[in-house]
């Protein structure tokens, strides 16, 4: 029995896993807020039946005791004229007892109409007090709907670029750019060895072509020869 009870605890636990995985919680948020406004519906039709009763009860309270201060004022009136003699006395009794208990009675339906809307009237204050708190739970409820649908697209911006931070180091991009530095770093120095051997070959080529140059030479004779011509000698200088 104990290894039955686990495993259909074990079984009980992830089904509620997979139902927390499965549910929304702003669709779960949204579809409370159309319950409780389907209760609150309900409920307001609720409290106008019940106060539609409540004021038939007043209506029918109001309409008795109007009836049996009538049957009073006819026994007063039968009774003045049997004593002023324009009537017999004894129907005057009579009538006057059957005036009187037709007050009593409406007087008792009075008491039990008035009884009447006082439950409804106390039925409809709670129902009042019902109606506020699903009101209020309303209210709350959507205020949190606001907070988390914000909530959700600050987690899902987040999200996405962290997921977009995390693919590039996957891919191997900081790698990727530690050997492109090395590259670089490889072709600019096999530019500066071949700049080395270049600088090399022009000095040697430098140094043969000017122990070869014989133009100074030339133009000291040019010079000589021009003050010869001109008989600027050293002798007559």
């Amino acid at each position: 029995m104990n290894i039955f009870k686990r495993l259909f605890k074990i079984g009980q636990a992830e089904a509620n896993a997979s139902i927390d995985n499965m549910e929304d919680p702003i669709k779960m948020t949204e579809q409370g807020i159309r319950d409780m406004k389907e209760d609150l519906a309900k409920s307001v039709e609720a409290m106008a039946q019940v106060k539609a009763m409540a004021i038939r009860a007043k209506n029918e309270r109001d309409e008795h005791d109007a009836k049996a201060k009538d049957y009073e004022s006819k026994a007063i009136a039968i009774l003045k004229k049997a004593h002023a003699g324009s009537m017999d006395a004894t129907d005057a009794d009579r009538l006057a007892k059957e005036a009187l208990a037709k007050k009593e009675e409406a007087q008792s339906h009075a008491t039990r109409a008035g009884e009447d809307t006082s439950k409804f009237e106390g039925n409809v204050a709670q129902l009042q007090g019902t109606i506020q708190t699903i009101k209020d739970n309303i209210s709350n409820w959507e205020n949190e709907l606001k907070t988390l649908k914000a909530r959700v697209k600050v987690s899902d911006a987040t999200k996405n670029v962290n997921k977009q931070m995390a693919a590039l180091d996957s891919t191997g991009t900081v790698s990727m750019l530690e050997r492109m530095k090395e590259k670089v770093a490889q072709e600019e120095a096999l530019a500066e060895a071949y700049g080395d051997i270049a600088d090399t070959n022009k000095s040697i080529d430098d140094e043969i072509n000017a122990a070869a140059d014989t133009s100074e030479e030339k133009v000291d004779d040019e010079l000589a020869k021009l003050k010869e011509q001109l008989g600027l000698g050293k002798d007559n200088a």
